[in-house]
């Protein structure tokens, strides 16, 4: 049986500043662990001085991007839902947002075992590198995802853990799989000897560890929790919205991706220097996303609690206080880089010709972030709440304008282009969402 939920009381609660670095410092350095991952997967290989094992864990990464990307949902939608929940007092829904969000992890993760030929198959194809290239990625790949259900599941207990307000939790269990991660690739790849396989079995390890560590937590703190039937878990109109919810995200995602797929292609047209070179400072910019997709996180958190009490002044005060903090953030970080952009463009490459071409178009990197901020924020907003179709298709029509402006401009100004097309996508990602939350707002408080 299934303990009747609590209706929403309309108790007020007061969104604070502390409240806010409490989710987005943790998350912030959850999120900078992660780049740290492929640094020592390439310092283990690169023992080996084999060309070809390096280019095939370079382009092996790029297929996991783009096969595991699209599930970042099982994170974010997660998050917003439990923490709708959490709003609302209803404890059994969170338990049951949580294993809907289980299951189709599962699900997921065990269609991408039996399909992993097929994937590394069309990632060769993709990559179209040399053979010996292209043997140690086939390696690499089918061997990562045996690690994919626990992986997928991995993103659906930090939703949860995100959506309950518990960053440090999260931040925890981050280090935790990377830590591992880290020293199973080490141990594997160079004490065995085993090379990119023991890298790649490094990841699968470390991954269902944490898988185990995760759930056991879950279930401790769920024998605490009224028990809910599978009928109300796999409710259908529940299991609708969550599909949706997660379909919209998707999209989202995959424009997000091929806007900078396109980018990176557009770059190559330009030559290889211009490629590499565009390569280098997009790191740079990455490194400073990471820390405003903390405060996204605080957003989704404070809004989708907002939302689910109905209280309008916390879902303001949520806004308001992260994108305050989200944008003072940016403004630093951006002047930081700026000023000492140079010498970090020298810490990730010796080339002269590739540093002298990054330090040209520097400002355009250094700046994407305050262009970003105002879309991240956004994006943390509209999850919280479960907006997402509108943000899905306020992406797509940014990335439309994208297209446009990145041929148009990449022709008429070539790098400098399609920079400028970048930001262009950045700033409408932003501003298209900041537009359409007040009609949003007033339909979702209508009652209030």
């Amino acid at each position: 049986m299934v303990q009747k939920a609590q209706l929403p009381d309309h108790r007020p609660f007061r969104v604070t500043n502390r409240q806010v670095l409490a989710i987005a410092i943790p998350m912030a350095l959850a999120y900078l662990t992660t780049p740290f991952i492929g640094l020592v997967d390439t310092a283990v290989v690169g023992r080996f001085g084999d060309v070809a094992l390096l280019g095939g864990l370079a382009t092996g990464a790029v297929v996991f991007d783009v096969v595991f990307t699209p599930f970042n949902f099982l994170r974010s939608g997660t998050t917003g839902l439990v923490a709708q929940a959490v709003g609302r007092g209803d404890i059994p829904e969170e338990k049951a947002t949580f294993w809907r969000a289980f299951s189709m992890a599962a699900i997921s993760g065990m269609l991408m075992v039996l399909l992993s030929p097929l994937i590394a198959a069309i990632g060769e194809w993709f990559m179209h590198a040399d053979q010996p290239v292209a043997a140690a990625m086939d390696l690499y790949i089918r061997i990562r995802l045996i690690s994919a259900p626990a992986a997928l599941i991995n993103y659906a207990i930090l939703g949860y853990f995100l959506g309950r307000g518990k960053a440090a939790l999260g931040l925890f269990l981050q280090l935790f799989v990377n830590g591992t991660n880290v020293a199973f690739s080490i141990v594997l790849g160079i004490y065995l000897d085993w090379g990119i396989a023991g890298v790649a079995w490094g990841t699968v390890c470390s991954e269902v560890i944490a898988m185990v560590a995760g759930m056991a937590v879950l279930v401790g703190r769920f024998r605490n929790v009224p028990k809910v039937s599978l009928q109300h878990t796999f409710n259908m109109a529940a299991m609708r919205r969550m599909l949706q919810l997660n379909g919209d995200i998707m999209i989202r995602s995959l424009a997000l991706m091929g806007a900078y797929m396109l980018f990176t292609r557009q770059g190559a047209q330009l030559g290889a220097l211009t490629l590499a070179a565009n390569a280098v400072l997009m790191h740079v910019f990455f490194a400073g996303a990471y820390f405003l997709d903390g405060f996204a996180a605080a957003a989704e958190q404070l809004v989708g609690r907002a939302v689910g009490a109905l209280n309008r002044p916390a879902f303001s005060g949520a806004v308001r206080l992260t994108a305050a903090w989200a944008f003072t953030l940016s403004g630093f970080t951006s002047i930081v880089v700026y000023l000492f952009g140079e010498q970090l463009i020298g810490a990730m490459t010796k080339a002269a010709d590739v540093r002298a071409e990054a330090v040209l178009y520097l400002p355009w990197a250094a700046f994407a972030t305050m262009s970003g901020v105002l879309a991240s924020q956004m994006n943390g907003v509209f999850i919280g709440a479960s907006w997402s179709r509108d943000m899905r298709n306020t992406m797509l029509m940014s990335f439309a304008a994208f297209v446009a402006v990145l041929f148009s401009f990449g022709q008429m100004f070539g790098n400098h282009g399609l920079w400028s097309a970048l930001h262009v996508f950045l700033l409408l990602r932003g501003i298209s969402l900041l537009l359409v939350m007040p009609r949003r707002v007033r339909t979702a408080f209508a009652e209030r």
